[in-house]
């Protein structure tokens, strides 16, 4: 029987028929990403950019990275392989942080067995890059749920709104990236990364829960909206709130960068 993956998948578990996705990437170095997949990358892994492949067209007030049209984006994937039964595995060498966009993207366009592969980038590692041969998936029914800045705005008090980025820019003390710094008035700061053990991979499901679940309260799941800069962070939280079996939390893709494009939009610090 074959076992489809829908959040995590470890290494021993790949399977050469899988469709495996690099999304490395460096915000600071945009191409490094790329020149790393170049240099070595996973047997029979494809490279998706998340400028290119991961994002929309930028108006200056729709944020960092905007999602692209789901048309257009099915469309990339399919030229890449992908097929309705297929199973995609996304990496990254960044603790899954950029992965974790690919997995929620496919999830989306209405793609359900996609995973990220815990602990990331591993080896033994190829330069050879593999003929592609396309599929014919067609984009369905979002498997996720998102919100607009405008209805956002018009149900705070009313959510539970978590913020993924670092502690730092989440008080407003630096704006490395955006417009202006702070948060959106009422989130709660969870730095994705604290969904990672030390030795890189995931924490297992039970401790995730227990680290989740008060934050949520007295919201439900699908009252939980989850932000970061751009919309790419945020899914590191939605999968590990996923793995740890609390699914339907809701992405907010435009974050604080569209969101501070706004100055009619309410700012906190601190």
């Amino acid at each position: 029987m074959t076992t489809n993956f829908t959040t995590l998948i470890p290494f021993d578990q790949l399977r050469p028929e899988m469709l495996l996705i690099e999304t490395s990437f460096d915000l600071a170095d945009t191409q490094a990403g790329e020149r790393g997949y170049a240099a070595g990358h996973m047997p029979g892994a494809h490279y998706l950019h998340l400028d290119r492949d991961l994002s929309g067209e930028k108006t200056g007030t729709n944020g960092r990275h905007p999602l692209p049209d789901r048309e257009a984006f099915a469309a990339r994937m399919r030229a890449l392989g992908l097929s309705k039964h297929t199973q995609v595995v996304a990496y990254d060498a960044q603790g899954g942080m950029y992965a974790a966009r690919l997995w929620w993207m496919l999830r989306w366009i209405g793609h359900a067995n996609v995973a990220v592969l815990d602990g990331g980038k591993q080896g033994p590692l190829t330069t050879d890059v593999p003929p592609t041969q396309a599929g014919d998936f067609e984009a369905g029914a979002p498997l996720v749920a998102s919100i607009d800045a405008d209805t956002l705005q018009s149900r705070l008090g009313n959510v539970r709104l978590i913020d993924a980025r670092a502690p730092e820019r989440f008080r407003g003390e630096v704006e490395p990236l955006d417009k202006q710094a702070g948060h959106i008035p009422g989130a709660a700061n969870r730095l994705f990364k604290q969904n990672l053990a030390p030795d890189g991979r995931f924490k297992n499901p039970e401790q995730l829960r227990a680290e989740f679940e008060p934050m949520l309260a007295p919201h439900g799941v699908a009252q939980t909206v989850h932000q970061c800069g751009s919309g790419v962070t945020a899914c590191h939280n939605l999968l590990a709130m996923s793995y740890a079996g609390l699914d339907g939390s809701v992405l907010y893709p435009g974050s604080w960068s569209e969101w501070s494009s706004n100055p009619l939009r309410p700012v906190a610090k601190a």
